[in-house]
């Protein structure tokens, strides 16, 4: 009898702490270090995890980077082998935490908050604070942020020979929508 009582209980525990996060793995990152007057350098990858935890405003997002698309083949040709040696560091990982989130407060209009946490890229690692958008209808939250980091940074080298058509700041946005 005890067996047939503990076991729903298990269960419903497993239930209600994996509710607990929110994960999306169709989250979008853009990055752009375009230079003015010449071609764009923009690259999206539209498969990338995304978590946020509603109670403590923890978030997580996972990278590939391989999964990055350009415009041209020669540009993801570069990216993956010349500058973020994909073979070698395959995924860019972001940790932090929104301060002052409460999911409670949010609404169909965008509310602005400040994300701190690290982001590991090019097997290096360093301190980012970024401003987010967040909005919830329903049961869906949508997460927008923009930021730049410094190619530098993070040790992604830019050849003297291209440096006048790459930018060393990239602009970098990230879409989730989290149901």
């Amino acid at each position: 009898m005890k067996k047939i009582i503990t076991m729903p209980m298990i269960l419903a525990s497993f239930i209600v702490f994996s509710q607990e996060k929110i994960i999306t793995k169709s989250a979008a990152i853009t990055l752009e270090a375009s230079v003015p007057s010449f071609q764009p350098v923009v690259g999206t990858n539209s498969s990338v995890t995304f978590v946020l935890n509603p109670v403590t405003g923890e978030v997580a997002s996972l990278a590939l980077m391989k999964g990055f698309q350009f415009e041209m083949a020669l540009m993801e040709e570069h990216f993956n082998e010349n500058y973020m040696e994909t073979d070698k560091y395959p995924k860019a990982v972001f940790r932090g935490q929104i301060e002052g989130f409460d999911i409670r407060s949010l609404t169909e209009d965008y509310k602005d908050y400040t994300i701190k946490g690290k982001l590991e890229v090019h097997g290096k690692s360093k301190d980012i604070s970024a401003d987010a958008k967040i909005t919830r209808s329903g049961s869906r939250v949508t997460f927008i942020s923009d930021f730049e980091v410094n190619a530098s940074d993070f040790n992604i080298p830019i050849p003297a020979l291209i440096k006048y058509k790459l930018d060393n700041k990239v602009k970098i946005q990230i879409i989730a929508v989290l149901k």
